[in-house]
């Protein structure tokens, strides 16, 4: 190809938005319907202005930040897996020491926001920190790396706790009195939908995935994930409404629940066939399947 006809160079801007994939914010919100589900609890209702702002826009800058770290992690496959070919890292439109810089300054942004909490909040992001950038990683050394994410993207439930509950003590026994025991379980519940939901991602990639060796869970399960999806929001569906029960939490509540249940089952006529455009539909409606348990969270506190 000529000078004369190459293609110009995209702005910079345009290219750092791409890296963060900010024209998709279903991984975002798939990120932040669980921390304001826990957030609403934890403070019986509404948290507050300044708490709702500090995890609202954390959730987006460290989704963000994810990206980059994965990106430049995940460059040399990238470019065999047909969805993934045309990321600026993968195609060197950005260089990888400016993508890990954009990532950087975007986590910074994140943790000046933590340090507006208080010290048992400040301690675990540097937990779910540290499980972001494990996350890459374990999609070549773990059979289900999808549970990894799942953790990484259920840390914003005992974060939440933290915020609201945890004193101005940076001691160890002040972080386990502002999260309790329920905040864990309901990390583990919704850690079964990051796996619902991310097995369908993965089942989009299956093909690309066994060529280049990634691990993922669609792999794994075989021709049981289908049945092994439904199993997933099954768990997490009635984790949650039983945490929620017990939490104090009533019909309006199971309302909510009720209603990700019907969208989990649409999901099971999207994939049931493994088309890519069927798994991939579904992967994207997941943060309607979030954002019902949160409005039936957030309804059941102001209805009261």
């Amino acid at each position: 190809m000529s000078a004369a006809t190459a293609p110009r160079p995209r702005p910079r801007l345009a290219v750092y938005l791409d890296l963060i994939r900010w024209d998709r914010p279903a991984g975002w919100l798939l990120l932040l319907w669980p921390g304001l589900s826990a957030l609403w609890i934890a403070a019986d209702g509404f948290p507050g202005w300044h708490l709702l702002v500090v995890f609202v826009l954390g959730t987006i800058l460290m989704r963000s930040a994810g990206c980059t770290v994965n990106d430049v992690a995940d460059r040399d496959f990238d470019r065999h897996v047909q969805r993934t070919a045309r990321r600026p890292v993968t195609t060197g439109e950005l260089p990888v020491r400016e993508a890990l810089l954009v990532g950087a300054v975007l986590a910074l942004a994140a943790f000046a926001l933590v340090l507006t909490t208080n010290p048992p909040t400040i301690w675990l992001s540097f937990a779910g920190l540290s499980i972001t950038l494990v996350y890459p990683l374990a999609k070549r050394h773990v059979s289900m790396p999808q549970a990894v994410l799942g953790i990484a993207f259920s840390f914003g439930v005992p974060m939440a706790f933290a915020a609201v509950l945890g004193a101005r003590d940076a001691s160890w026994q002040a972080l386990a009195d502002a999260v309790p025991p329920q905040a864990w379980a309901l990390l583990a519940g919704n850690l079964f939908w990051v796996l619902a939901y991310d097995t369908e991602y993965a089942m989009v990639d299956r093909d690309d995935d066994l060529k280049v060796g990634m691990k993922t869970s669609a792999i794994t399960l075989g021709r049981y994930d289908v049945p092994a999806v439904m199993g997933f929001y099954a768990a997490y569906l009635l984790s949650w409404a039983l945490l929620g029960r017990s939490l104090g939490l009533g019909g309006v509540y199971l309302l909510g629940i009720a209603a990700a249940a019907l969208q989990a089952a649409w999901h099971w006529t999207l994939i049931r066939d493994r088309s890519r455009d069927g798994c991939f539909k579904a992967f994207r409606a997941n943060h309607w399947v979030g954002f019902a348990v949160f409005a039936g969270v957030a309804a059941d506190f102001a209805l009261r």
